[in-house]
C-alpha cells in the first residue's frame, strides 16, 4: 500500500510540474509562431507563409542583436556582481545588528524603488554629466545598481537574520582565519540566497530600458533597447524573435534557481543550518 501510495504521489508530482511548466511555456507559444511567419493575415490562425526572415536577422553577423545582447549579458552580470558586494555585508548588518533608527534605514534603501524611475534617472543624468560617466557603459552599469541593490541587501537581510554566527565564533576558536572562516563556513550557509538574490538582480537589470535609454544616450545598445524599438516600427516577425531571445536568459536563470526559491533550500528560510 505504502508502494502504491509512493507511485500516485510521484506520478502526481510529475503531473504537476508539467503543468506549471506547460502553464509557464504556453504564452510563448504565440511568439514562436511569429517568429517563423513570412505572412499572417487576420483571421487565419496560422501564418499563410512560413520563413526564417526573423531568425537570420537575429544570428546574421552585421545585425545588431548580437552586440546588444553581448551588452545586456555584460551589464546584467557585472550589476549582479556589484549588488552582491554591496548587498551581503549591508544585509549582514541590518540582519544581525539591532540598532536605534534601523526601520529608518530600511525605508532609504527601499528608497529607489519607491521614487518614480524617470524621475531619479533625469537627476542622476545631469551628475553624472558632470563627471563624464553619461553615455558610456560605466554609467549605465552604475545607474541599474540603483534599483537592484534594495532587493539584494533585502533578500540578504532576510537570510542573515536566520544565520546564527556561533558557527563563525567555534571556526575563529580554532584557529581558522577571517577569509577561511567566510569560505568554510559563511558561503556555505548564505549561497543559496545569493544565488537567488542575485536572480532578480540579473533580471531586474537585463529588463531595464528607462534607465538605459537615458543615461546610455542611445551610444549603449542594449537588448530591451532594441526589442522596443522593432515593437514600435511594427515588425512582428523580428519583434517575436527579439522577445523570445530577451526571455531566454532570465528563463535559463530560473531554472538554476528553482529549487531554492521553495522547499527545504529556502533562500530566506533555513540558512542558519550547516
Amino acid at each position: 500500500m505504502t508502494v502504491k501510495l509512493g507511485r500516485w504521489e510521484y506520478i502526481l508530482n510529475r503531473l504537476l510540474v508539467i503543468s506549471l511548466v506547460g502553464g509557464l511555456l504556453l504564452p510563448f507559444v504565440p511568439l514562436l509562431i511569429w517568429s517563423f511567419s513570412q505572412r499572417w493575415y487576420f483571421p487565419a490562425l496560422l501564418p499563410t507563409e512560413w520563413g526564417w526572415r526573423a531568425w537570420q536577422y537575429v544570428f546574421a553577423p552585421g545585425s545588431r542583436v548580437l552586440p546588444a545582447l553581448g551588452y545586456s549579458t555584460f551589464v546584467g552580470l557585472a550589476v549582479t556582481g556589484l549588488s552582491a558586494l554591496i548587498g551581503i555585508p549591508a544585509g549582514r548588518a541590518l540582519g544581525l545588528r539591532h540598532f536605534r533608527g534601523k526601520r529608518l534605514v530600511e525605508f532609504l534603501i527601499l528608497a529607489p524603488i519607491i521614487v518614480p524611475t524617470l524621475a531619479a534617472a533625469m537627476g542622476i543624468h545631469v551628475a553624472f554629466i558632470r563627471y563624464g560617466l553619461a553615455d558610456s557603459l560605466l554609467g549605465v552599469i552604475l545607474v541599474h545598481l540603483i534599483p537592484v541593490v534594495p532587493y539584494m541587501t533585502l533578500i540578504m537581510s532576510s537570510v542573515f537574520a536566520n544565520y546564527s554566527p556561533e558557527y563563525e565564533e567555534q571556526a575563529r576558536t580554532l584557529g581558522a582565519r577571517p577569509l577561511q572562516v567566510f569560505i568554510y563556513v559563511t558561503w556555505p550557509a548564505i549561497w543559496p540566497g545569493v544565488l537567488v538574490g542575485s536572480l532578480f538582480a540579473f533580471v531586474i537589470s537585463w529588463s531595464q530600458y528607462v534607465l538605459t535609454l537615458i543615461i546610455g544616450g542611445g551610444q549603449v545598445i542594449t537588448l530591451p533597447m532594441l526589442l522596443f524599438a522593432f515593437a514600435n516600427s511594427g515588425d512582428n516577425p523580428i519583434t517575436a524573435a527579439l522577445s523570445l531571445v530577451f526571455i531566454a536568459p532570465a528563463l535559463l536563470f530560473l531554472m538554476i534557481t528553482a529549487r531554492y526559491l521553495t522547499g527545504r533550500n529556502a533562500a530566506l528560510d533555513g540558512f542558519g543550518k550547516l
